[in-house]
């Protein structure tokens, strides 16, 4: 099942908000200072590709500065994410299909506002 839901997610949505985080991802880069928000950028596009059967947990280790990296974070770049991904997930509930892909979009909020700190990690 996970597959199907996979499949279908990446034709719908995965596919460009995948592209759109890694042009972020790229821009951060290009920044020498961001680098570490273009890292996490990159983690997301991987995670908005195939999000089925994984899931994101709190880092442990974590300390101040992912703090105050996230609050940066989302000053510039967050807020346009989330808001990119209610959206999403809001057109994708419409259909009876698209109700799993939806909830899979809202799932990608919290990892969309604050990445720093946070892990993708598998569900099994």
């Amino acid at each position: 099942m996970r597959l199907i839901l996979n499949l279908i997610w990446l034709v719908l949505c995965g596919f460009w908000m995948a592209i759109g985080y890694v042009l972020a991802g790229i821009l951060c880069c290009i920044l020498i200072i961001t680098i570490p928000f273009g890292l996490a950028s990159f983690r997301i596009a991987n995670y908005a590709l195939w999000p089925f059967g994984r899931t994101i947990e709190p880092r442990v280790d974590a300390g101040a500065p992912s703090v105050i990296g996230n609050i940066i974070w989302i000053v510039f770049a967050g807020w346009w994410l989330a808001i990119g991904h209610i959206v999403t997930g809001i057109a994708l509930c419409v259909t009876i299909i698209g109700i799993p892909l939806g909830i899979a979009n809202f799932k990608m909020i919290p990892v969309s506002l604050v990445p720093l700190g946070a892990r993708i990690v598998p569900v099994d």
